[in-house]
């Protein structure tokens, strides 16, 4: 089992990243896709997830209206698009894929993001 970050790196206020998950070794479509993030001294926070075949959206309310997530289930793939991003969304973030019919869970090894001026 593979998910494998991209995407992350240094950018101003205001500016955008697109991360991107690559996904292998389970089937991907019997997964939640969700992207979480670690800020320093903080927890980790479910940023935003999406269901098997894309039918629910939920974001956590710091991101609402700023990120978008999405999945191509032909490529086995997630993003997260981030659109004026804040020095508060630095953190690591991380691609989660949960089974949709228990508690088996899979984590990426997570790309740095960092906002600042």
């Amino acid at each position: 089992v593979q998910l494998v970050e991209s995407g992350g790196g240094l950018v101003q206020p205001g500016e955008s990243l697109r991360l991107s998950c690559a996904a292998s070794g389970f089937t991907f479509t019997s997964y939640i896709m969700n992207w979480y993030r670690q800020a320093p001294g903080k927890e980790r926070e479910l940023v935003a997830g999406i269901t098997s075949a894309g039918g629910s959206i939920n974001y956590a309310d710091a991101v609402k209206g700023r990120f978008t997530i999405s999945r191509d289930n032909a490529k086995n793939t997630v993003s997260l698009q981030m659109n004026s991003l804040k020095p508060d969304d630095t953190a690591v973030y991380y691609c989660n894929a949960r089974w949709s019919y228990g508690l088996r869970q899979y984590w990426g090894q997570g790309t740095q993001v960092t906002v600042s001026s």
